[in-house]
């Protein structure tokens, strides 16, 4: 499930993101996504390739990883995040949930590393 009004755009630094076509409120959930969970056997492969930065941790005790569908991969990081991303290990799926009311035609973003206020630095360089 992801709302209607999300759409994909070219963002000045950043690549492609996921943008809104409508206001929106916080604590909406704009997507549910459902996610290919895979063995820590198979992250040892999947770390050699540009994947590597699109799979998340997967598992209470991070024992796996796993490749999120949908929009997920779109979404760019933020340590100022306006959404937050939620591990649904039961039925397998990541959510997407506002932390803040977004505006029409802003960027939705979340935080790589978990909580929208967490400022640890995040493996790759960021620039903006």
């Amino acid at each position: 499930m992801t709302l209607p009004c999300l759409y994909i755009k070219q963002t000045n630094q950043k690549g492609r993101g996921i943008f809104t076509e409508e206001n929106l409120t916080s604590d909406t959930i704009v997507e549910i996504a459902p996610v290919i969970v895979m063995s820590n056997k198979d992250r040892k492969y999947l770390d050699k390739t540009l994947l590597h930065d699109y799979i998340f941790e997967w598992g209470h005790n991070k024992e796996e990883c796993c490749m999120a569908l949908g929009c997920v991969p779109i979404y760019n990081h933020s340590y100022t995040s306006n959404c937050e991303y939620i591990m649904d290990y039961g039925e397998n799926n990541i959510i997407i949930k506002t932390v803040k009311d977004i505006a029409l035609g802003e960027e939705l973003t979340i935080n790589y590393n978990g909580d929208s206020t967490d400022k640890t630095e995040v493996w790759f360089k960021t620039t903006f």
